[in-house]
């Protein structure tokens, strides 16, 4: 997903993409990657970026509206379909300053993205590649070699952190059995 879009990731952070215009009067769908188009809510502004890394000025969201697994907005600027099919494919970023304030046990996906991950006698199980939800509770999908291993984010499981790194405790046969090697 990142990899797509080239941008510099201290300054935003990469929300989704612009997968198609909507309408006559230039909407744009738009599929988020953190798969909660509802977080949409949230903003009130964002950046286009096409795959030759050019960032447009901060683009005012003037209605938005959940569709499905998509959310479908309007964006100032953007006036009719045929403005709005000159950015399908972009990728829509969002400034970091904006990112909403979280509590103490809340985290963003992106937090956790490269991570490496380690059991609690330091042993290294692998980097996280990436994040879902199962809907119960968000899955860490994590790169071991070939394999890929899903351990779920709960307290129980996920019980420290440091600036590089995860610290699970998870049950005995956990990782064996969530690993693609496990089947």
């Amino acid at each position: 997903m990142t990899l797509d879009y080239v941008f510099p990731a201290d300054e935003y952070l990469l929300l989704g993409k612009v997968t198609k215009a909507h309408g006559l009067h230039g909407e744009l769908k738009i599929f988020l990657y953190s798969g909660q188009p509802e977080n949409i809510a949230e903003y009130s502004e964002v950046l286009l970026i096409d795959r030759s890394g050019l960032i447009s000025c901060p683009l005012a969201i003037l209605k938005k509206r959940v569709q499905g697994k998509a959310v479908i907005v309007h964006l100032e600027s953007i006036a009719n379909r045929t403005q709005a099919e000159k950015v399908e494919d972009y990728g829509v970023l969002l400034a970091r300053k904006h990112l909403a304030v979280i509590g103490e046990d809340e985290y963003y996906w992106h937090q956790y993205q490269d991570k490496l991950v380690v059991d609690l006698e330091g042993n290294t199980i692998g980097r996280v590649d990436h994040l879902f939800t199962n809907g119960a509770q968000d899955i860490l999908v994590i790169k071991a070699g070939k394999e890929e291993i899903l351990i779920p984010v709960t307290k129980s499981i996920l019980v420290g952190e440091s600036a590089g790194s995860l610290i699970v405790n998870p049950p005995p046969g956990l990782i064996e059995i969530n690993s693609n090697s496990g089947n």
